[in-house]
């Protein structure tokens, strides 16, 4: 039985390499240290750590949030089949909008729930957030339109009315999310969540954050035999999203004992495991073990992603067919030279393969082995090909290497072998370079939605691509594969290519 790790815990692994080496000696007596908690004057117990009632404050206003959210659905889907009534209708058949509404506001609403559209990470994301909430609005209208069609009540409900009250809500539910994303993000910061630090004989490496605190000056001490430190444990909890401990190897067995009990979220960083990089932990045989690699696909969803690849490559062959033809003649008029560029690059299991592109340099300057980086105004790159690869139409043919197998539409965008930043080639900038090839490369990726597309300059370019890559490859689903596709429209003409 698998153990799901915390959406915190590639964080938590980052940080704690800043901790392994910051073991300071700390004072024992805790009779000398200032305590966490004190009564009021009416038996309450408050806090005297500053920042944990500000953290605390997070966790309301993220509830507060979300129901506010959950209102603005409601009001949106009413507003838009209000609207749609007026344009279809010429006025507002409240009997036709209520049984709508009646139907589709809990069945929304449902799936809404199951997707975690209300949750603080999907809501802090604006694209994310969007999505949630009309996906669960979308499903929730085809299932009112399959219960019209087997019940047969069509005659009770207007269609037209639906699906364009449907449409309206979309956009409505969309634009509505987006502004709460932005509002909530001005309200918590970066971090929605109240997760409290606790250092036991270790320095904070960002004092300025102010999550962190030193147990020995709150008088806590890992003590599973002292009634009066659980109760002291569980005090500091109540209100918080998870408690994360910080400490020396020795004293782990305790602070684990005393953080089973809690009724909150809680880790217990170790530091030594960081160089690893697990994707998870899991039980096998009563013993814990660390998950470093998915793997492939399973078959099922190797099954539904070619599936979706050859429909989706054969509209667009068929559908921008003459679209190919044009460009194809704008190249032969442009400069001599093939319309193909073909190159080796690294793909699925880290086997090669043959990249198609639209040529778009002189055919006396292509580099086949790309040993040289395109850089901005480029004098290898022809005037038509700045174009092309300004709009990102130099990547069509691609669509043929996802028909016949070689690549898919979402993935790792692929690379050819010497690849380099500076002098170094990639894998030796970053071994886990050859990790993202557990999947085929794709035409656009969640690097690419993210920005993080042109040619390499700095290492520090490569790592964040890479950990968007695998960030994709743990996490692979059609749902977040159409998501990155709808999002590549936005960055077809970025700043970045060139």
């Amino acid at each position: 039985m698998g153990i799901r790790s915390s959406p915190h815990v590639y964080e938590i692994f980052r940080l704690s390499t800043h901790y392994r080496d910051k073991m300071v000696a700390l004072p024992t007596n805790s009779a000398s240290a200032a305590k966490a908690l004190r009564k009021d004057d009416d038996g309450r117990f408050v806090s005297l750590i500053p920042q944990l009632a500000q953290m605390k404050r997070k966790r309301s206003l993220r509830i507060r949030y979300s129901l506010l959210t959950v209102l603005l659905d409601i009001v949106s889907i009413a507003t838009a089949y209000a609207v749609a009534s007026l344009i279809y209708l010429n006025l507002l058949d409240l009997d036709q909008l209520g049984r709508i509404l009646v139907s589709l506001a809990p069945i929304s609403l449902f799936f809404n729930l199951n997707n975690n559209a209300y949750s603080a990470a999907v809501m802090l994301d604006r694209m994310r957030s969007a999505w949630a909430g009309t996906s669960g609005l979308i499903w929730a209208s085809l299932l009112m339109f399959l219960i019209f069609f087997f019940l047969k009540i069509s005659e009770d409900f207007s269609r037209v009315l639906l699906g364009l009250g449907t449409i309206l809500a979309v956009v409505l539910v969309a634009f509505s999310r987006m502004a709460v994303a932005d509002s909530l993000a001005r309200v918590v910061g970066a971090s929605p969540f109240a997760d409290l630090c606790i250092l036991d004989g270790l320095e904070p490496p960002y004092p300025e954050r102010g999550d962190a605190v030193n147990a020995n000056e709150i008088g806590l001490e890992p003590t599973v035999d002292d009634p009066a430190m659980l109760d002291l444990l569980g005090r500091l909890a109540l209100g918080l999203d998870s408690i994360v401990i910080y400490c020396r190897e020795e004293r782990r067995a305790k602070w684990a004992f005393m953080l089973k009990s809690l009724d909150v979220h809680a880790e217990l960083v170790t530091p030594e495991i960081t160089k690893l990089q697990p994707l998870g932990i899991q039980q096998r045989f009563g013993d814990v073990s660390l998950v470093l690699g998915s793997g492939r696909l399973t078959w099922s969803q190797r099954v539904l992603k070619r599936a979706f690849d050859i429909a989706a490559s054969l509209f667009v062959l068929f559908v921008l067919g003459p679209l190919f033809l044009l460009i194809a003649i704008a190249i032969k008029l442009d400069s001599k030279g093939p319309v193909l560029f073909k190159q080796d690059r690294i793909g699925l299991g880290n086997r090669k393969f043959r990249i198609f592109k639209f040529r778009t340099m002189r055919a006396d300057m292509l580099d086949h082995s790309a040993h040289q980086s395109t850089q901005r105004s480029d004098p290898r790159v022809t005037r038509f090909g700045d174009f092309l690869r300004r709009t990102s139409l130099d990547e069509l043919p691609q669509f043929v290497n996802v028909l016949i197998g070689d690549m898919s539409i979402v993935g790792p965008r692929p690379h050819a072998e010497q690849t380099a930043v500076g002098s170094a080639l990639l894998w030796e900038i970053d071994s886990a370079y050859w990790h993202r090839h557990v999947v085929k490369p794709g035409i656009t990726g969640l690097a690419q939605v993210r920005g993080l597309r042109g040619s390499l300059f700095e290492e520090g370019q490569l790592k964040e691509r890479l950990n968007a890559d695998l960030e994709y490859v743990a996490s692979w689903s059609l749902a977040n594969d159409l998501k990155i596709i709808l999002r590549t429209v936005s960055v077809l003409a970025h700043r970045n290519a060139y």
